[in-house]
């Protein structure tokens, strides 16, 4: 009885620590405001994570948001971003989308990233790369390249590029809550911050 009795206090003590945490995330330090907010109309709050698949922190960050994505609320929607802010970042965006476009996105999403930072195959940096890579994962490469400059995924390209301007975001990862917030980090505190920004729009649609 007494074990239980203290591990009910330790969980108690963990979770007023938590809270305490929580409340003292503040702008500026954990989180900054976008200079141009979007407004995002209806009642789904709109989580977006800026990526690109080069980046070392974004693959540090990663199984901490897949892990937050999972057990979001459900008037969250999450969307991956990849982010073509220079030509070079462009060439992975455009081979997420194309593998969006072909159904395989949460198939080769991951694994290309492992390819990349695990064993060190640097696949990202051209499309003909990029598409043999993304054969070895049982996708048409014909195909694969139909879509890589394809009006659909230029569209997706153009928006990420007007969003990340419209942000003024300067690197990633960079996760973008609800249009107006900005979280930036690598490690388990940015899902944290994601889930107290998500209260606060929610508090402010009230």
């Amino acid at each position: 009885m007494k074990y239980a009795l203290k591990i009910t206090a330790l969980a108690a003590a963990v979770g007023l620590a938590t809270l305490a945490n929580a409340a003292d995330f503040v702008e500026g330090k954990d989180y900054t405001v976008s200079p141009n907010p979007e407004n995002i109309a209806g009642d789904v709050i709109v989580v977006r994570e800026f990526f690109w698949y080069g980046c070392p922190h974004c693959y540090a960050l990663e199984p901490h948001m897949q892990k937050w994505a999972k057990t979001r609320a459900k008037d969250v929607a999450f969307f991956q971003t990849p982010a073509a802010m220079n030509p070079m970042w462009e060439v992975g965006a455009r081979g997420f989308y194309a593998a969006q476009q072909l159904g395989a996105q949460h198939k080769t999403h991951q694994a290309l990233f492992d390819t990349i930072h695990k064993e060190r195959n640097r696949v990202e940096q051209s499309q003909t790369t990029l598409a043999d890579w993304y054969a070895t994962q049982g996708m048409d490469k014909a195909k694969f390249n139909n879509f890589y400059n394809s009006f659909a995924v230029s569209t997706k390209i153009e928006r990420s590029k007007q969003n990340a301007i419209r942000h003024r975001l300067t690197g990633v990862p960079a996760v973008v809550v609800h249009g107006k917030y900005i979280v930036t980090g690598e490690d388990e505190k940015v899902p944290q911050v994601v889930d107290f920004l998500v209260n606060k729009v929610r508090d402010e649609k009230k």
